[in-house]
């Protein structure tokens, strides 16, 4: 029977930690271990952990704070299992989790996974919200959790994602801690001929952010990363990634469109109001709920304008830099 490893990375978030382990204490597939990986945290989980000593096989270590992509390597090389399974501690997981990836890697195995995420019903109407947009083809978030998506082979994403140990040893984990690492890492390993797969029916709950100026600067992050990526991997950045930072450009431009004509600042405005129109509808139709309908516009315009304000930071700055530069990213306070 294979034998996974869950590694958890942890930064300040010792009550997020408990929700997920409890998760893990009701899994109807058993075979595993836990690995926590205490990342420099002020707050620490370490008595969170020893709670959960007596039902689940768990591992805790504390480490210098260097970021989640080496945290994950740190407990990938203290892992027993033969097959990792990364979470972020801000997810929650169904009973039959384990099961479904388990039955999956029976029946048509793949050394590298991911699943996609979605709200919970306990979650706030902000925290709806911002899962919606997240994961959303209007706003293109809903890209990443396809087959096959417009950005070309699916690369599983870090917060709910999969990999053999061979993977890890052929990789050497993750190469920099932050700035897009894991789709680094993903396309790094399918360079080397490992084959990924979503497994749709492996979802997290994914709590995200509380609020909308953290869920800015966290989009911000991403547009950076996205940048980043392309300093490894130039072919990788496609046009799909670029939406943000246009329709952003678009937007703060309408009101210079009446200095041109009129009708293209009333073009732009019936553009934008159409959009928001759509949103609210499908929105609501997913939420059944009128507030969540409400904030997921919000949302949206907080995720496309940080995420376009991000990428052009970072597009500039790479413009600029030598071609040979990588950015390794700070290792300070986990963007999610």
């Amino acid at each position: 029977m294979r034998k996974y490893s869950i590694i958890i990375p942890v930064y300040n978030r010792p009550d997020e930690l408990t929700e997920l382990l409890t998760c893990l204490v009701k899994q109807t597939f058993t075979h595993f271990e836990v690995i926590i990986i205490e990342d420099g945290s002020r707050i620490k989980c370490e008595e969170v952990v020893q709670t959960f000593s007596q039902q689940l096989e768990i591992h805790y270590f504390y480490k210098e704070n260097g970021g989640q992509g080496f945290a994950r390597n740190y407990g990938f090389e203290r892992a027993k299992g033969d097959y990792f399974v990364i979470l972020d501690s801000d997810a929650l997981i169904e009973p039959n989790y384990l099961s479904i990836v388990d039955h999956r890697l029976n029946t048509d195995y793949v050394d590298l996974y991911g699943g996609p995420d979605t709200d919970h019903p306990s979650f706030t109407s902000i925290q709806k919200a911002i899962s919606y947009s997240m994961t959303s083809l209007f706003t293109t978030g809903g890209i990443r959790g396809k087959k096959s998506n417009l950005g070309g082979t699916f690369h599983p994403r870090s917060f709910n994602m999969g990999i053999s140990r061979k993977v890890w040893e052929r990789t050497g984990g993750f190469q920099i801690s932050r700035m897009g690492e894991d789709i680094i890492f993903s396309i790094t390993a399918l360079r080397m001929g490992f084959k990924s797969a979503l497994i749709p029916e492996a979802f997290i709950y994914h709590k995200r952010r509380t609020g909308f100026g953290a869920f800015f600067r966290q989009l911000r992050f991403f547009g950076r990363a996205r940048i980043n990526i392309a300093r490894f991997y130039p072919d990788e950045l496609k046009l799909v990634h670029t939406f943000p930072f246009l329709f952003t450009l678009g937007c703060l431009s309408i009101p210079l469109l009446w200095l041109i004509h009129p009708w293209l600042f009333q073009a732009g405005i019936t553009f934008l109001a159409i959009y928001i129109i759509l949103l609210f509808i499908d929105a609501t139709r997913q939420s059944k709920s009128l507030e969540v309908g409400f904030l997921s516009i919000i949302a949206a315009f907080v995720q496309l304008f940080g995420y376009g304000f991000g990428f052009a930071q970072e597009g500039v700055k790479r413009l600029l830099e030598a071609k040979t530069h990588r950015e390794t990213g700070a290792t300070v306070e986990y963007p999610s």
